[in-house]
């Protein structure tokens, strides 16, 4: 089986429709597994004029949300968490929020025998996952 414990991407710019309805979607979801927003920028700090607000853990954002962006379509955002029990914060904190379910917990062998996740539409239809890749 391959590693999941390490990933070389280092950040992931999102563009949103809605700044502050996806805020409140995310700082709910990402909170559950211990992710929570670091930094934000106003349109006058930016070169492209749009609201940007940081997601990370410890000091380090690695997941951006970027204001009045054209919304992609096909995105999909995977966040690993430590546990089935994270999966599980995951999707019931982002449903509280606003999300749409697209896939309770669960396993998923069809990607390996260990793939425990869960899928949820955020406020722009972007495919949300939680993963657990342990045993």
């Amino acid at each position: 089986m391959a590693d999941y414990g390490t990933s070389m991407l280092d950040h992931l710019n999102l563009g949103v429709s809605d700044i502050e309805r996806s805020r409140t979607f995310y700082t709910a979801a990402l909170g559950a597994i211990g992710i929570e927003e670091l930094l934000s920028f106003g349109p006058q700090d930016t070169a492209s004029s749009s609201k940007i607000i940081g997601y990370g853990v410890g000091a380090k954002p690695f997941f951006w949300l970027v204001d009045g962006q054209r919304v992609g379509e096909n995105t999909h955002v995977a966040f690993a968490v430590d546990s089935r029990d994270g999966v599980h914060a995951f999707y019931e904190a982002a449903l509280a929020a606003g999300g749409k379910d697209n896939g309770a917990p669960g396993l998923r062998p069809e990607y390996h025998e260990n793939y425990y996740g869960a899928f949820v539409l955020d406020p722009d239809g972007i495919n949300v996952e939680a993963v657990y890749h342990g045993a």
